[in-house]
């Protein structure tokens, strides 16, 4: 990659790992499903009506909108808000991958090679150690609450290589699009119309600045330079970058929040960061296309999903 390229693909990820800072900030002014509704509605306005009509069918749009706007979002934000925290939060929530990996040997047909079944493996004891962590602390409802959000993260990346967006930013607009109804439903049946409007009424530029950057900063720009590097260069050769995420967002919810990071935590990163570099970089092997599998070279090549985190 040309330098460059490595400079915005490690700002991506630097702006993705701080992003859990802000999430976390956000929570002391909303609601976690009122912020994930606003979150949405800002993402996809105005940009909605920029990016013109969807490039893929309606039905993968909705699906990954319902898996990673609805279900993903709304149990990471729920969890951190029950006390999971931030910097922990980026890091478990990269399990992800193993999911998508699981997930993909059974509906996209990919056998996983050694390296990959290795990867899994380690990324699992990482979670094992990042529960042992987790528990320490006493946020074992919002461990598991984001375990849930990452397992529903690896449904919507399988969703999205089926659906094989030409147009990345698009897509993820009109993804954004999906959710904001649901989440915002779902907050006043469960979070009550009363604390919703005290957020609202007490919002001040602290509060915008933190949905300004979760919707424009983290999603629009975010995914538009992804975008823009997976269509430059091979998944392979950015997929890598996603592994700094949990590294900034443990260092800069240490630095801005003052959260510990124990030796537990340490061990489980070193665990849980190689376990995910090896299950989302080592190809994996599709089973002979058969007439009734039908094609699968839209699904892209392998890595693809882990290339895309969506923090």
């Amino acid at each position: 990659m040309r330098p460059v390229h490595t400079a915005l693909a490690v700002l991506v990820a630097a702006v993705w790992g701080f992003n859990f800072v802000v999430i976390e900030i956000g929570l002391g002014h909303f609601p976690p499903l009122l912020l994930s509704a606003l979150r949405f509605l800002v993402a996809a306005l105005p940009a909605v009506f920029l990016v013109g009509r969807p490039k893929v069918a309606w039905k993968w749009v909705i699906g990954v909108g319902v898996a990673l706007g609805i279900a993903k979002f709304g149990l990471l934000f729920t969890g951190m808000a029950a006390g999971m925290p931030a910097g922990l939060s980026s890091l478990v929530l990269q399990v992800q991958a193993v999911f998508t990996a699981v997930l993909a040997t059974v509906v996209l047909r990919e056998r996983p090679g050694r390296v990959r079944l290795i990867g899994m493996v380690v990324a699992l004891a990482g979670i094992g150690v990042a529960a042992a962590d987790g528990g320490a602390s006493g946020s074992v409802l919002g461990f598991v609450l984001v375990v849930a959000a990452a397992a529903c993260w690896g449904v919507s990346n399988v969703l999205t290589r089926k659906a094989a967006p030409p147009d990345a930013l698009n897509f993820m607009v009109w993804v954004c699009v999906v959710p904001v109804l649901p989440l915002l439903g779902l907050s006043l049946l469960l979070e009550g119309p009363e604390r919703d409007l005290a957020a609202l009424r007490a919002l001040d530029w602290s509060g915008v600045a933190v949905i300004g950057y979760v919707a424009w900063v983290s999603t629009v720009f975010g995914f538009g330079a992804w975008g823009h590097l997976l269509r430059r260069y091979p998944a392979s050769s950015v997929a890598p970058f996603s592994l700094l995420v949990p590294v900034f967002g443990m260092s800069s919810a240490a630095l801005v929040l003052g959260e510990s990071v124990s030796g537990t935590r340490w061990l489980a990163a070193v665990l849980l960061v190689g376990g995910v570099g090896l299950t989302s970089l080592a190809p994996a092997r599709a089973k002979p296309r058969t007439a009734a599998a039908g094609p699968l070279s839209a699904v892209g090549p392998p890595g693809a999903a882990a290339a895309s985190p969506a923090p």
